[in-house]
């Protein structure tokens, strides 16, 4: 949250665009249907992208003739990938030879990770940390969850669309102190 993540991607996806090659981009449905088919960030860049949800196979998506022009994959939300998608993706770095670039959080508002994120920690080559800051002046690690009158919350579904209004980014103390649960 507010580490500039989409807005690295979209300008790591420009670079290629601007060299000729082709690139592919993708978000999950549930952020494309909030965002007409676009990753956005918050200081206005935005690219089309295409949606994924938890059935969608990257290696059968990108076989054939696609493979041979795609330069680059980018995964925007990669915290909503399954363990089989982020093995599909390997799959397609490692035998197509073409860079895959995730990015995303690593833990929900209960300071839990997400299986997608989980399973990129451990499969990843690269590991590369975009740092925000926490309102106390350290590093921002963690996310809580704020309901409508902007109270800490703890309980509900993992996966909840929403921008600054519904989540802030803290650090690891002021997590525990708020939420209690670590």
């Amino acid at each position: 949250m507010n580490a500039g993540k989409s807005t690295a991607l979209l300008q790591s996806n420009y670079n290629y665009n601007e060299r000729g090659m082709e690139t592919l981009l993708f978000v999950p449905k549930v952020y494309a249907d909030a965002n007409s088919s676009k990753i956005k960030s918050r200081i206005g860049l935005d690219a089309d992208a295409y949606s994924f949800d938890q059935a969608f196979n990257f290696r059968g998506y990108l076989d054939g003739e696609l493979a041979k022009k795609t330069s680059c994959i980018f995964v925007d939300e990669a915290q909503f990938l399954t363990k089989l998608q982020v093995r599909e993706l390997c799959y397609i770095a490692d035998c197509h030879n073409i860079p895959v670039m995730c990015y995303g959080i690593r833990t929900d508002f209960r300071g839990e990770l997400f299986e997608g994120s989980s399973e990129l920690l451990a499969m990843a080559d690269t590991l590369n940390e975009l740092k925000t800051v926490c309102d106390s002046g350290k590093k921002a690690t963690m996310v809580v969850r704020l309901d409508e009158e902007g109270n800490v919350i703890t309980e509900g579904d993992q996966i909840k669309i929403g921008g600054n209004d519904t989540y802030k980014a803290v650090s690891r103390s002021l997590f525990r102190k708020l939420t209690k649960l670590i």
